[in-house]
């Protein structure tokens, strides 16, 4: 088992590596009574997991029962709480950024997902995770997948959505620059809402989160700390907060060190600021296990989830709003998205809009989360 901090625990009153009973004094250990109750219930619904990748490079890997190789196993994410995941399907590099690859990579996904069928289990739609909560598996939901893996196809986006692709990053695609969104691009905004796949914002020109913002009757995804809280390219100002809350959408407050800080609290002080500002319902996490990047102390693996918890009921948090934090919130974005693909199906057929010449716009390579 990879090596867990102390503070996983707060009240530990072992030293570290040692254990009364003999056993494993790095396996996962158990939260507080009544975390630990709220987590049975509203679950930690992970906004972004880069476990598929670091799976698919492993040459062999113990993911049922336990790997050090790993960030987040499931032994681990079944302490921490873990309900819910989305698997990340972006591929590191711009050779990733291709249909075929995003195809591998989901193919390998849901293989991973097939294989323990006792613990995980596929999901798509709002419904899908919720069944997967109360018949105790851990939901996969497939995404963000890279736009740029669409290869600048509406039918490519259909047929991802077909196979259970969730979630769409923008940042760096063609038709989504710094001057904003194409033609085309607004077309495919268009498109993901008639289909469900939420619009993932992350890393995309100011220009683009704007009219995403503007334009799209579903909910959008930024996985982004609060800039006022820590100065970092990849952390998102108070008016773009602002502006996400007021639209519905939801900020995943990721776990990673250059964002958000090198201690459990700042990450604490990270989801303080983005509820005040974009609102209760708008804030949930963003593990960002397996994806390379480093862990505030405290936070390396999902362990840290109730934790974390404790430190934000400490401040004055109640259940209720833990509960959207963890679960609710989630779950609230993919419903909101089903009902607008089902009642935008009913007014649209397919589109079948190509790109022009005129659509490509000057895309920006922004820091991001690793994968």
């Amino acid at each position: 088992m990879a090596h867990l901090r102390d503070d996983a625990l707060p009240d530990d009153p072992f030293p570290e590596g040692t254990d009364p009973l003999g056993g494993d004094a790095t396996a996962p250990r158990s939260a507080p009574e009544d975390i630990a109750a709220l987590l049975a219930a509203h679950p930690v619904a992970d906004g972004y997991s880069g476990l598929a990748w670091t799976l698919r490079h492993l040459p062999w890997c113990e993911l049922e029962l336990g790997d050090s190789a790993l960030g987040a196993d499931i032994p681990r994410l079944r302490s921490g709480g873990v309900g819910a995941q989305f698997w990340s399907l972006k591929v590191p590099g711009d050779e990733g950024a291709s249909l075929t690859r995003t195809l591998e990579q989901l193919d390998f996904a849901r293989a991973v997902v097939a294989a323990h069928p006792g613990a995980l289990r596929l999901a798509r739609t709002s419904y899908d995770v919720a069944d997967a909560h109360g018949r105790g598996r851990i939901a996969v939901v497939p995404g963000p997948a890279d736009a740029r893996g669409i290869d600048d196809s509406l039918a490519n986006l259909r047929t991802l959505a077909e196979l259970g692709v969730r979630s769409l990053t923008l940042a760096g695609a063609r038709w989504a620059g710094e001057e904003g969104l194409s033609v085309f691009g607004t077309e495919v905004v268009r498109e993901a809402n008639r289909l469900g796949t939420l619009l993932d914002l992350t890393g995309a020109p100011a220009a683009v989160v704007t009219r995403v913002l503007d334009i799209s009757r579903a909910p959008s995804l930024l996985r982004a700390g609060a800039a006022a809280v820590r100065a970092h390219a990849g952390n998102a100002p108070d008016p773009v907060l602002a502006a996400l809350g007021a639209a519905g959408g939801l900020c995943l407050v990721p776990l990673t060190e250059p964002l958000t800080g090198p201690a459990l609290t700042d990450t604490a002080d990270h989801i303080d600021h983005v509820r005040a500002v974009a609102g209760p319902g708008a804030v949930a996490l963003c593990g960002a296990h397996d994806t390379g990047e480093p862990h505030p102390e405290g936070l390396t693996d999902p362990t840290g989830y109730p934790p974390l918890l404790t430190e934000l009921r400490a401040r004055g948090w109640s259940d209720t709003e833990l509960a959207a934090l963890t679960w609710e919130n989630v779950v609230r974005v993919l419903k909101e998205a089903d009902e607008t693909a089902r009642a935008t199906s009913a007014r649209r057929g397919p589109s079948t809009a190509r790109l022009e010449e005129r659509d490509e716009l000057t895309p920006r390579a922004v820091p991001g989360l690793g994968l």
